[in-house]
């Protein structure tokens, strides 16, 4: 191999590296900026969503991106490992949940949830986390003006079952699913 023909070749692996790193990052950078958001927790499908802005009042049935609220609750769940660390107010990553109940519905927590007397499938409060750590659950009560009542079906979510309503300031906007997985 001639003298400079190693140096050539490690310069353009370099290179074709960088260009490739540089490519990879402006896709996520892009991605970001036009809402797409990645998904790693089980209480909605796995995989990649998008933020769509909503410029009209939620709707009950509606699946949302919300950053949840700075307050002991949210601190609390994320020292628990219930939630990521991310760009919402207080360090907070924001989750994807189902809106459930909105201003002026009436929501009756027992053993599970009812909104406006319609019992709630998948709603079962439970007691303890994963790690035998007690759970409290919300009150009842009516869903006050600007705030959601947030749900997911999957049993071990951290929801308004257990920190209740959240205030509609906190949407970001509806969750589309663009490429999922359902485990």
């Amino acid at each position: 191999m001639e003298p400079g023909t190693m140096h050539r070749q490690r310069r353009f692996a370099f290179c074709t590296l960088s260009l490739a790193c540089g490519l990879l990052i402006l896709l996520l950078v892009a991605g970001y900026i036009g809402g797409l958001r990645i998904n790693t927790t089980p209480s909605e499908p796995l995989g990649l969503w998008r933020i769509v802005q909503i410029t009209r009042s939620i709707r009950p049935g509606e699946m949302v991106f919300v950053c949840p609220p700075d307050n002991a609750a949210m601190r609390e769940a994320r020292q628990r490992g219930y939630l990521r660390t991310g760009l919402c107010p207080g360090g907070f990553g924001p989750f994807i949940k189902t809106v459930i109940a909105v201003a002026g519905q009436r929501v009756v927590v027992t053993d599970r949830v009812a909104i406006d007397g319609v019992p709630i499938p998948n709603s079962r409060i439970i007691g303890v986390d994963g790690r035998g750590r007690s759970l409290r659950h919300d009150q009842s009560g009516v869903v006050r003006p600007r705030e959601v009542y947030l749900h997911s079906d999957f049993i071990g979510s951290w929801d308004s079952r257990y920190f209740g309503p959240v205030p509609d300031s906190g949407v970001l906007g509806l969750a589309q699913e663009v490429l999922t997985y359902a485990p």
